[in-house]
């Protein structure tokens, strides 16, 4: 992988393979707005199983919520939102472009040099109006976060999954904030899609619930092959903590524009339910049995992008690399994460081989995400998969026809192994496990 990556390839890349296109792109496009396509919806929904299997399936005592985006305004004027979810705003007085002040050099707009109108306060929520007469009862808000829709459905999930503390209750969920400024593809947009985890925990514990789970929210990036190198922890200063929380912790990555945020784990102490239940008038306490008492559990809150962790899973796995003389690009993602397991490449267009080559599709179909390519030469259709990043590419020659073997070629090593068409499925599967790809003198070699 180059030093640093370049963020126009990655755009190039995801635009030529069917990854992520421009939304709304026939009609100009629309700023900051992004449509996943074939590949990219697949590597997307990979990304949020990931994260859904390490911190609901793969625990007991985590649960799952899919909460409304539209939600009583009462939710955003207790937790804060509608008074200080706000980033301060100045225009450029000669081309009125606007940008966001604290991110921002000096006192002249960036772009062409003018004036810049004094800082002002803006609020990031969407607005609009529920039914059909549009007057200020009505409004409400998309969602700028999908934490609030699990705060105020505390007490129905204590009630009804009949778990104690600690529990944690996730969602992941489009939520929708009024960017000042965007940019850095699909980094920072204006709709996006939040994992969250609200880990409910007994005051006095909470310190070492955040110390857990900053470590495993880092270890799970490296486990789905980011590297080491390319992750730090920052712990936010007492002057950047949001007014919720007791602390925080961001999991940052090296991207092309430098370190930025991937993932928060904050502390929100008791705010938001103590805040809910004022607002709502319903108490929403736990009562411990075991000990006898009653408290508002502290929360331990990591929250993560699926938008954001997609740019990071394929500027890591992007590389570039010389084979016989011609320029390889290639994404090394993570078995678990690649969009296609299988490709099923019949070596040409043959009538004689289609059969067999199908056959042999249909039969991995029902067990692996499996692409069918006849078109171009073979080693086109290598190329293609290669670069969104498809493990493993399934080859019918005409010796297949005599022998009823295939060959594995695996996208990392290049290494190709000749198998038994009725074993093929039960090596994949070893393999995509994690199984050593082993190109062995017993194994027949084809070219790469």
């Amino acid at each position: 992988m180059p030093a640093k990556v370049d963020m126009d390839k990655i755009v190039s890349l995801c635009k030529r393979r069917g990854l992520i296109f421009p939304s709304s792109e026939i009609y100009g496009g629309l700023a900051s707005c992004w449509d996943y396509g074939p590949m990219g919806v697949e590597l997307k929904r990979n990304v949020r199983d990931a994260w859904w299997r390490s911190i609901v399936h793969e625990r007991d005592d985590v649960v799952g919520l899919d909460t409304s985006i539209m939600m009583h305004p009462g939710v955003w004027a207790a937790s804060g939102h509608i008074d200080s979810f706000t980033d301060p705003l100045v225009e450029c007085k000669s081309c009125h472009l606007r940008w966001r002040a604290d991110v921002i050099e000096g006192e002249r707009c960036p772009k062409c040099g003018g004036e810049l109108t004094e800082p002002r306060m803006f609020n990031l929520m969407f607005k609009t109006s529920m039914g059909p007469v549009e007057e200020e009862a009505s409004t409400i808000y998309l969602r700028p976060e999908t934490a609030q829709g699990i705060f105020v459905n505390f007490d129905n999930v204590i009630t009804t999954s009949r778990k104690k503390l600690p529990l944690g209750i996730a969602q992941i969920g489009k939520s929708f904030r009024n960017e000042i400024t965007t940019g850095n593809f699909i980094f920072r947009t204006r709709e996006f899609e939040h994992m969250e985890l609200e880990y409910f925990v007994k005051p006095g514990t909470d310190e070492e619930w955040l110390d857990y789970w900053v470590k495993e929210r880092f270890d799970w990036y490296v486990e789905l092959g980011i590297r080491k190198e390319n992750l730090r922890l920052r712990q936010h200063g007492k002057d950047e903590l949001a007014h919720y929380a007791r602390d925080c912790y961001d999991v940052e990555y090296l991207f092309p524009m430098g370190w930025s945020e991937l993932e928060g784990i904050a502390n929100r102490g008791d705010f938001d339910l103590i805040q809910h239940a004022k607002y709502s008038g319903r108490e929403l306490g736990y009562y411990d049995n075991e000990a006898g008492e009653k408290y508002v559990p502290y929360v331990i809150e990591p929250s993560a992008g699926v938008d954001r962790s997609v740019l990071a899973f394929l500027i890591d796995a992007y590389d570039e690399e010389e084979v016989e003389g011609e320029k390889r690009t290639l994404l090394h993602l993570h078995h678990s994460l690649a969009p296609i397991k299988v490709a099923v490449l019949p070596l040409s267009r043959n009538e004689k081989l289609t059969p067999l080559a199908k056959e042999v599709f249909n039969k991995l179909c029902p067990n692996f995400v499996t692409d069918y390519d006849d078109s171009q030469s073979i080693g086109r259709r290598y190329r293609r998969q290669d670069e969104i990043g498809t493990p493993f590419c399934v080859t019918i020659d005409f010796e297949s026809l005599e022998d009823k073997q295939v060959t594995i070629r695996e996208r990392d090593s290049l290494a190709q192994i000749r198998v038994p068409v009725g074993e093929l499925g039960k090596i994949l599967e070893a393999k995509l496990k994690g199984e050593a790809f082993d190109a062995s003198p017993l194994w027949a070699t084809r070219q790469k």
